[in-house]
């Protein structure tokens, strides 16, 4: 699902076009130890062009890149309701006792 968000960031409008390639290729980038890099190619990919300046500006602001990816990942992707239900064991199970 493609979608266009514009995020007020410091009284400045900026807007980004995200894509699933873009948010899963975000997702695989992180790793325990590196999260500000994909954080910060994630916004610089799907900034839009006329907002590009101003965000490089903010993303020198310390962790504003992972504060502002969260709200944008946050509005991109949908609420889900899940519910985890007790599993059905079947009676050849091997955990099942004679």
């Amino acid at each position: 699902m493609k979608k266009t968000i514009t995020l007020d960031i410091n009284d400045k409008p900026i807007t980004f076009h995200i894509e699933p390639d873009d948010y899963n290729r975000f997702l695989n980038e992180m790793q325990p130890n590196n999260k500000v890099s994909p954080a910060h190619n994630f916004l610089m990919r799907t900034v839009d062009e006329g907002c590009k300046e101003e965000l490089k500006e903010l993303l020198l602001i310390p962790g504003a890149p992972l504060t502002i990816v969260g709200d944008l990942v946050e509005e991109y992707t949908p609420d889900l309701r899940i519910t985890v239900g007790k599993s059905k064991r079947s009676p050849n199970s091997s955990d099942a006792t004679p």
